[in-house]
């Protein structure tokens, strides 16, 4: 069971998940997040889940085919907004617009729970993300993420 479903026109599915279907959603997910094993996956989502982390998938079929993990969060900068935490197409079905389905889908889904805006952060080597962001989902570059091990 799922926590909730939406069935798209073109017979796609977004299903939302819990925590009893992480095995599903861990292949997708992983091909982003390749440091994380499944087990340290599922600790990890456990965590985050307590602070409101919430992941999407959409389905072609049986077929977990993009990933969406996200929150809902406010701030002075941002104000209400969807922060995307993960976002990933299967790389075996890139090219074909599930990407673009789901990043809609979570832009709407904000709007109807009053977020203003989406925002993620992209790593410097990931081009063809940016270019998908920029180019494809009219998104702007607004700054740099700073990290400090401590």
């Amino acid at each position: 069971m799922y926590l909730n479903e939406v069935t798209l026109s073109d017979g796609l599915i977004i299903r939302e998940f819990g925590l009893e279907r992480l095995e599903q959603a861990y292949p997708v997910v992983n091909q982003l997040r390749t440091h994380l094993s499944f087990e340290e996956y599922v600790e990890v989502v456990k965590e985050m889940n307590k602070r409101g982390y919430q992941i999407l998938c959409l389905f072609d079929g049986e077929d977990v085919v993009s990933y969406a993990g996200f929150v809902q969060a406010v701030n002075m900068y941002y104000g209400k907004h969807i922060w995307v935490y993960d976002l990933v197409t299967d790389e075996a079905k890139r090219g074909k617009g599930y990407g673009k389905i789901l990043l809609s889908y979570l832009e709407e889904y904000g709007k109807s729970k009053g977020s203003e805006r989406v925002a993620l952060s992209s790593r410097f080597h990931m081009k063809p993300a940016h270019k998908f962001y920029e180019e494809g989902q009219d998104y702007d570059k607004i700054g740099y993420v700073f990290l400090k091990d401590v």
